[in-house]
């Protein structure tokens, strides 16, 4: 019986964990502490694993951020996705806990994507994900011409977006259910035939 297999595959599987550690002990860090603060030694040391397993297994704290967000972004495009509700008022209610979750690290993914090879380029997809996932959860009138649609889409991409979400709850420090309520007016008159 031939047991290399199995063994390549534990092999395999334990790897997948150390890098999923690694990025989880990385993605702890970036909630609280500024990128070019992040040392490779402390998220190793988070990780229960060597520096040198890190760079073996990422090759720089650059690879490793672009692995945690392109990670991240995955699982925000499944928050997002199940966000799309029956009803406008539960794809915000949703949106709002996505964003109760993930809306600060989002933001400050944005802010710092500047200083690190390959992040731009993540974040535009995640901008462009943002974009696409508006267009298909909201439901415009069939009968607005392209300018009208357009114009609307625009505004829905915008109310919906995390800096949205920043302003009402911290600069207008509405709670939660407020700031679902709050979303709720804004987009209300753009999705009604008559509109905005």
């Amino acid at each position: 019986m031939n047991r290399r297999p199995y063994r390549m595959t534990a092999r395999a599987e334990a790897a997948e964990l150390t890098g999923q550690r690694i990025i989880d002990a990385m993605l702890a860090r970036l909630v609280t502490t500024p990128y070019e603060q992040i040392r490779l030694e402390d998220v190793a040391d988070d990780a229960g694993v060597t520096g040198q397993t890190v760079i073996r297994r990422f090759g720089s704290k650059s690879a490793l951020m672009n692995a945690t967000v392109e990670r991240e972004l995955g699982s925000i495009a499944a928050a997002r996705e199940a966000a799309k509700g029956a009803s406008p008022d539960e794809t915000v209610r949703a949106l709002v806990e996505h964003y109760e979750r993930y809306g600060a690290l989002i933001l400050k993914t944005y802010s710092e994507a500047p200083q690190v090879p390959g992040l731009p380029e993540l974040t535009a997809r995640g901008r462009a994900y943002h974009v696409d996932w508006c267009r298909r959860a909201f439901a415009l009138p069939p009968s607005l011409d392209v300018a009208d649609r357009t114009r609307r889409l625009a505004q829905i991409i915008a109310i919906c977006d995390a800096t949205t979400w920043r302003i009402l709850r911290f600069d207008g420090g509405l709670d939660v259910d407020d700031t679902e309520r709050a979303l709720g007016e804004l987009l209300a008159p753009l999705l009604a035939e008559g509109g905005a």
